[in-house]
Parts: structure tokens; C-alpha cells; sequence
């Protein structure tokens, strides 16, 4: 699958100076990890008995794509930008490995969680850690469930990539309300701290927008 995208204008670009200056940087991520409230969200979709993990990872995915910042990559030292990147998340299998799992979150939830679930099986059972030619254009995503954590280090190539990275743990209940830690990860050439608040924002559209429509749900 080939995703498209347009080059940036480096001459008209208002981040030209701020790309320069974070590209030349051996460590240029810059990374933010918030507590999210999905009081709501978790109660609609466990009355829906909608999958968390792959309902989360669309809004997630959903979110990511509305920042156009998230959708830059940068391309033989040159910045581009994507109409649109698919989710690349882990799949836990048997052995206690793990194999990655690419979906497509910008489509309606009743096509894509069918289609979400019949791919995870798929790389439950067949997957590898091929992403494809294309897979720059990819959000990679990972979960810790096991760890409801206020920190995280993650692995990143030398040099630098330019995929933004998407995490979540264990959620928690205090007070009524339940939360969540998420991050994001993203090379700062690209994105900046007010991008990320905006991805936080979507987020919170995106899993509100989501639990209307499983509140809604005709039950079989």
C-alpha cells in the first residue's frame, strides 16, 4: 500500500529555521506523556462490548491524523507531508513475542473493526516485523497494560526517524473517574509541544465522538 504525500516548501515554510536546528540533533524527539480521562469511553464500550484496546487505538489513530504535524515525516533529509498514515501497533503472540499489525483508522468503526480484529488474528498467528516499503507514513503504536506508568523510554533508530510513537498502560480508577497514561513521541523537527496539546484535544473529540456512537449501537 502506497500512502501519498506532497513535499514542504522549505522556502515558504514558517518551521524552516526550527528544522534546521532540531535535525542536526542526535536525540531530536520530544515526548509528553498525559493521564487521560476515558471515565465515559471505557463504560461505553464495555455496555457495547466494543473491544478497549482496538477502540482506543482508533480514536488514537483517528487523533493523530487531524494534527498535520503527525503527518510529516521527513524523506531524504526533506520534509513531506502525508494525506493520511495508517496505525502500526504490537500484537502480542503466543511465544511471548510480538508482531506488528498495520490498520487503517480513518475509515467508519463498523468497517474498520471487523477488519481490525480479522488482521490482529492474522498477526497473532503469521505476522513478522515488516512494516513494508511505505513505513514511514506509519503512527507505531505499543501498549503496556501491565504498567500503569507515569514515564517511558522507547527505543528510537540512529539516525533519527520521524514516525511518531503512540503508548498507553493500565488504566486506574480513583474517585469515579478512571484514567489512563498516554504518550506521544514525535522527532521535534517536526512537531512541537503546542502539536502534541492539540493531539491531546483530538483525543478527547475523538473518544467522545466514539462513545456516542457505541452508546447508539443497535444490540443484536
Amino acid at each position: 500500500m502506497s500512502m501519498e504525500y506532497r513535499s514542504i516548501d522549505l522556502e515558504r515554510w514558517p518551521r524552516r529555521e526550527h528544522f534546521a536546528y532540531f535535525s542536526a540533533m542526535a536525540d531530536p524527539y520530544v515526548g509528553v506523556t498525559a493521564e487521560v480521562d476515558i471515565t465515559e469511553f471505557l463504560s461505553a464500550c464495555r455496555a457495547a462490548e466494543l473491544p478497549f484496546f482496538l477502540s482506543f487505538l482508533y480514536c488514537a489513530g483517528r487523533a493523530a491524523n487531524a494534527v498535520p504535524q503527525l503527518r510529516q515525516r521527513i524523506i531524504d533529509g526533506a520534509p513531506v507531508e502525508f494525506a493520511r498514515c495508517d496505525t502500526s501497533h504490537t500484537v502480542l503472540r503466543e511465544d511471548g513475542t510480538y508482531s506488528y499489525c498495520r490498520l487503517d483508522c480513518m475509515q467508519p468503526f463498523a468497517r474498520y473493526l471487523p477488519a481490525a480484529l480479522a488482521l490482529q488474528k492474522e498477526a497473532r498467528e503469521r505476522g513478522g516485523l515488516d512494516d513494508g516499503e511505505d513505513a514511514v507514513s506509519l503512527f507505531f503504536v505499543s501498549t503496556l497494560p501491565w504498567v500503569r506508568y507515569t514515564a517511558i523510554r522507547q527505543p528510537v533508530p540512529a539516525p533519527a526517524d520521524s514516525n511518531p510513537r503512540l503508548t498507553w498502560g493500565r488504566f486506574s480508577e480513583q474517585g469515579g473517574h478512571v484514567s489512563m497514561p498516554v504518550t506521544v513521541l514525535a522527532n521535534h523537527a517536526l512537531v512541537d509541544g503546542a502539536h502534541i496539546g492539540a493531539f491531546f484535544g483530538a483525543l478527547e473529540r475523538e473518544t467522545g465522538a466514539l462513545a456516542g456512537w457505541a452508546r447508539q449501537r443497535p444490540r443484536s
